[in-house]
C-alpha cells in the first residue's frame, strides 16, 4: 500500500529545472525550486534528508532516522514538510513508514546548484583576463 505524496501542482517528480544560468526560471519552476530550498533550509529537515539519502538500499524506516533530538511528532512534520516539497517519496509497510529521496530532485538540485556555480566561476575568471 503506497502513501500518498503530496506534491506542489505541476511539479515533476524529477528534474524541474534548467540551470539558473542558461535560462530564466519560468514562475512555476520558481515555485518548486522556493519550495525544496525552504524545507532544506531547516537543519532538522535536512539532517533527516541526508539520512535517509545515505541510508542502505536508498530508503529508510522512520524508526531508523528519527534520533535527529526532537520529538516523534516534529521529526513527522518534517518529514511531511519534505514529502510536501517533493524531496521524499513515502511508503507505508505495516506500522512503519519507509522514506526515499524522490527520484532524480537530488541529483537536479545538485546539477542547478553545480551548473550556477561553475557559471559564476567563468564570469569571474572572464572578468579577471578583462582587467
Amino acid at each position: 500500500m503506497t502513501e500518498s505524496t503530496p506534491r506542489i501542482p505541476g511539479a515533476a517528480p524529477a528534474a524541474c529545472c534548467p540551470p539558473i544560468v542558461t535560462a530564466a526560471l519560468s514562475e512555476g519552476d520558481a515555485e518548486i525550486m522556493a519550495a525544496m530550498f525552504k524545507a532544506l533550509a531547516d537543519p532538522v529537515r535536512l539532517r533527516l534528508l541526508s539520512r535517509v539519502a545515505s541510508h542502505p538500499n536508498g530508503e529508510a524506516c522512520v524508526c531508523d532516522i528519527a534520533d535527529v533530538g526532537v520529538s516523534q511528532p516534529t521529526v513527522s512534520h518534517h518529514l511531511k514538510k519534505l514529502r510536501e516539497a517533493g524531496l521524499l517519496t513515502s511508503e507505508r509497510r505495516g506500522t512503519w513508514v519507509y522514506y526515499r529521496p524522490a527520484p532524480g530532485v537530488l541529483a537536479s538540485l545538485g546539477e542547478f546548484l553545480a551548473d550556477t556555480e561553475k557559471a559564476g566561476k567563468e564570469e569571474i575568471s572572464l572578468a579577471a583576463q578583462a582587467s
